[in-house]
C-alpha cells in the first residue's frame, strides 16, 4: 500500500548524502553533463546545415547514435547515485558502467517511448500519466541489468501504483531549477522565431545566421544549463531513488529476485 511522502524531509535526507559523498557530485554530474553537451553539438553540426550529413542517411545515423550514447551515459549516472545512497564510493569511470548492458538499456528507450507515444496519440494526459507509469524501469533495470526490458516496464507499472501524483509534485518542486536552466535559450529561439516571421510578413530581408554562429551561441546557452543543472542535478536523482526505494518497499516488488525475503528477513532481525 503507498504511503505518503514527505518530501523536504526526504530531498534534506538526500543534500546531506550528497555532501558526505566521497566522489564530488558536482564533478561527476559536471562530467556527465559535458559529455551530454558534446553528443549534443555533434547531433547539431550533423543536422543544422553540414552539406555533407544534412538531410542524408549519415546525419539520420548520427543524431539517432548521440541519443542513445546519451541514454547509457544517463544508466551511468544513475548507477552513481545509486552508490550514494548505498554509501558505496564510485569514482568517475561509473559513468560507462551502463555500457556493460548497452542493449537492454537501448531496448528499454525505445520500448518506453513506443508505449508512451502509443498512449499519447489518445490524448496528452494518458500519455503523461504513462511516463510516470513508466518512471521506475530505468531505475529497476540499472539496479539488476539482467531484467528484460519488458519486465524492468512491467515491474514500474506495479511499483509506481499511487506514488504517480507524488513524483509529478516531486517534478513540480524542481520546476523552478529546470526553467532557470532553459529559459535563455528559450528566449533566443523565440526572438529567433518572430524576427523570421516578421521578416516574412513585412517582406523584410532577415539575414539568417550563419552555422558557426547558431553553434557557438547554442554552445554558450547549453553551458549556462550545465552551470544550473550542476546545482540541482544530483538532488534531484538521489530524491527519486528515495521515492523508488519507497516504492519497492510498499508495493513488495523489487528487481532482484529474493529481495522480497531479504527485506522481510531485514526488518525480522531489527526487531530482536
Amino acid at each position: 500500500m503507498a504511503e505518503q511522502i514527505d518530501r523536504p524531509a526526504l530531498k534534506a535526507e538526500m543534500k546531506e548524502m550528497l555532501r558526505s559523498a566521497q566522489v564530488s557530485p558536482k564533478g561527476f554530474v559536471g562530467l556527465y553533463l559535458l559529455l551530454i553537451l558534446a553528443l549534443s553539438m555533434v547531433d547539431r553540426l550533423a543536422s543544422s546545415g553540414n552539406p555533407v550529413t544534412y538531410g542524408t542517411p549519415l546525419g539520420s545515423f548520427v543524431s539517432i547514435l548521440t541519443s542513445l550514447l546519451g541514454v547509457v551515459l544517463q544508466a551511468g549516472f544513475i548507477l552513481y547515485c545509486m552508490d550514494i545512497r548505498r554509501g558505496i564510493r564510485s569514482g568517475y569511470l561509473t559513468l560507462f558502467d551502463g555500457f556493460s548492458f548497452a542493449g537492454r538499456v537501448i531496448g528499454l528507450a525505445i520500448l518506453e517511448t513506443l508505449f508512451i507515444f502509443l498512449w499519447a496519440l489518445l490524448f496528452v494526459v494518458p500519455g503523461i500519466v504513462a511516463a510516470y507509469r513508466y518512471r521506475f524501469a530505468y531505475l529497476n533495470l540499472c539496479e539488476n541489468p539482467e531484467l528484460g526490458c519488458m519486465d524492468a516496464l512491467d515491474l514500474s507499472k506495479k511499483q509506481t501504483v499511487g506514488y504517480k501524483g507524488q513524483l509529478f509534485m516531486l517534478d513540480l518542486s524542481y520546476l523552478g531549477w529546470s526553467l532557470l536552466a532553459s529559459f535563455p535559450m528559450d528566449i533566443w529561439v523565440s526572438q529567433a522565431s518572430f524576427r523570421s516571421a516578421s521578416s516574412i510578413m513585412t517582406g523584410e530581408i532577415y539575414i539568417t545566421p550563419s552555422l558557426a554562429g547558431v553553434l557557438v551561441m547554442n554552445l554558450l546557452l547549453s553551458l549556462w544549463a550545465v552551470a544550473v543543472e550542476l546545482f540541482y542535478l544530483p538532488a534531484y536523482q538521489c530524491s527519486e531513488l528515495g521515492y523508488y526505494e519507497i516504492a519497492k518497499r510498499t508495493s513488495g516488488f523489487y528487481p532482484t529476485p529474493g529481495s522480497e525475503r531479504q527485506e522481510s528477513d531485514d526488518e525480522a532481525s531489527g526487531l530482536f
